[in-house]
């Protein structure tokens, strides 16, 4: 496995930056799940449930698949995709200089005033 650049860090690690993200990708783990089901195992809106499903999707960390069930209904099942990502000094020391965000932004999101 390679590792991730700059900015895939700063996405992957935004993405999992997230208690509701955190418990989908716990519950995943066992086993795949669709959505309602998922929803009632983590007590969380579908809606809600949906939102950061689709974000840790683009992150490359889940994947989606519709399957017919026993009544008739689309059902749309979310499973994870396996990854890993080692976090030390040395990991992130390398991946900095491929980092596409200005220096001049702080730690907070803030550009810093010239």
């Amino acid at each position: 496995m390679t590792e991730p650049t700059g900015d895939e860090l700063v996405r992957l690690l935004g993405t999992l930056a997230n208690p509701h993200r955190l418990r989908i990708v716990a519950a995943l783990l066992a086993e795949r799940a669709y959505v309602s089901e998922l929803a009632r195992a983590l007590r969380i809106s579908r809606a809600l449930l949906q939102v950061h499903l689709r974000k840790l999707e683009a992150a490359g960390l889940v994947t989606a698949s519709f399957e017919v069930g026993e009544d008739g209904k689309t059902l749309r099942f979310y499973e994870l995709t396996p990854f890993s990502v080692v976090l030390t000094p040395a990991a992130i020391a390398a991946a900095v200089p491929t980092l596409s965000t200005p220096e001049s932004v702080h730690a907070d999101g803030e550009e810093g005033r010239t």
